[in-house]
């Protein structure tokens, strides 16, 4: 097993590293900003070093400070969390070129999968279903753009290659908003991303989002587990999500799970990864796969009993999987609710110092986060600040262990998102279960 370990991250997912370590034996050092000294985890590492100013620029995406503190440290490998540099190919590559474990996938996987056209190519040749579109980057030629578009069909969407975070798309309805699309996708592409390449693809009107957790090792052996909806969104951006996804039968588990595993196999994947689809007419379309853990981890953990934190640190150790598919079984039900600070109408972030503090419990609730009574939450990063996580014997049992967990969950001083969740938790279309992404837009009157 590692003997010690940089957290290269902040927040619930630094603290949740943190505890899978202890858990392990291995040594913790903590890296931080100047606005985060006061961190939960920071406090609980064995070691910790600043590595810059807030901005995240300056500190949390400085690579050279990032491997100094593993330098100075002794420490022996670096896990990146999500966010930040969890996904920067160029990160992994230095990190192993310094002599340190990257606790992840190889560069080159990085590079492979974060590139969107790569990837749909990768993932058509394992045998994965993706989405109908150009079959690689657009360029200036407007006849080959239209033919495209009418071969599959409209409405399409025009999407930056090294998009993400709901960035770099745009919907086209008809023949005459093409062209304008491309460039204006184009431009955006190249000032978010400094990647200007971007692809075509057949818009669905009405789609889930559905997700397939994997583990691979990379010597071999590669499993999933099982699948995740998390079409309750807004403006791309997750809000709840859901394990297993509402009806998604065993047959249809099984198919989409095995097209994974084989996928992880022809790329050599090695590490905890998350395979994304649209879901609709019950037909799967693969659109990216994410190389890291995802932040609604939780929710397959619990319905699988597998701590997904401590198995990336044993395959970053060099370890096989020590389970097989057939050991992986699904039981019960388990939902996520993104908790942030910031205004559960307006949704625009709310920093600020919390004045009380309350956490949820009972049965099948769990908390991830780093707040406590008289922390501040600074202005300088994403506004999530906790996941509330509510497991059931089925969905009825979750959603409602979910109800009064939110009702217990106590944050004063701030605005939070949780009035937004408890509607959700409520709303009639929800409890149903198989809402599309478009559907909580809607409900908010967002579009």
């Amino acid at each position: 097993m590692l003997d010690k370990l940089v957290i290269a991250n902040r927040g619930e997912i630094a603290l949740r590293i943190l505890r899978a370590c202890k858990e392990l034996g291995i040594k913790t050092v903590a890296v931080h900003s100047t606005a985060d000294r006061d961190l939960k985890h920071v406090l609980l590492a064995d070691e910790s070093v600043c590595i810059g100013p807030a901005r995240s620029i300056d500190s949390y995406l400085n690579i050279p400070r990032i491997i100094s503190a593993a330098e100075i440290t002794g420490a022996v490998a670096i896990h990146p969390g999500y966010g930040f540099l969890s996904e920067n190919a160029d990160f992994a590559e230095q990190v192993e070129r310094s002599g340190f474990v990257f606790v992840g996938p190889k560069a080159e996987t990085i590079r492979l999968m974060g590139d969107k056209v790569s990837a749909i190519s990768a993932m058509k040749k394992a045998g994965v279903p993706c989405v109908p579109g150009s079959d690689g980057p657009l360029d200036d030629d407007e006849a080959k753009n239209k033919s495209f578009a009418k071969r599959i069909g409209y409405p399409v969407i025009i999407k930056a290659s090294g998009g993400g975070g709901g960035r770099g798309m745009r919907v086209v309805r008809s023949e005459n908003e093409l062209t304008e699309a491309i460039a204006m996708t184009r431009a955006e592409a190249k000032s978010c991303f400094n990647n200007d390449m971007v692809y075509m693809e057949k818009y669905l009107e009405n789609p889930r989002h559905i997700e397939v957790q994997i583990l691979a090792d990379g010597q071999g052996g590669a499993i999933h587990l099982g699948e995740r909806d998390c079409s309750m969104q807004r403006r791309h951006q997750k809000v709840v999500e859901e394990a297993p996804a509402p009806g998604i039968t065993e047959e249809m588990r099984k198919y989409i799970g095995e097209r994974c595993t084989r996928a992880c196999l022809e790329i050599n994947y090695r590490g905890a990864g998350t395979f994304e689809f649209l879901y609709e007419n019950g037909e799967f379309y693969f659109i990216e796969m994410n190389t890291r853990i995802q932040v609604e981890h939780p929710v397959t953990e619990m319905i699988t009993g597998i701590d997904l934190i401590k198995e990336q640190l044993r395959i970053a150790a060099g370890q096989p999987l020590s389970f097989s598919q057939k050991d992986i079984q699904i039981r019960g039900h388990a939902v996520e609710c993104r908790i942030n600070a910031e205004d559960p109408v307006r949704f625009l972030p709310c920093p600020g110092t919390i004045t009380r503090f309350h956490s949820p419990g009972g049965m099948g609730i769990r908390w991830e986060s780093h707040i406590y009574t008289g922390y501040t939450v600074p202005p300088y990063y994403d506004s999530m600040i906790g996941k509330l996580i509510a497991y059931g014997e089925n969905r009825d049992v979750a959603i409602s262990r979910m109800r009064n967990a939110l009702s217990e969950l106590i944050i004063d001083g701030i605005k939070t998102n949780i009035p937004l969740h408890q509607e959700i938790m409520t709303d009639e279309n929800f409890k149903k279960g198989g809402a599309n992404i478009h559907y909580l837009e809607k409900k908010l009157g967002l579009q």
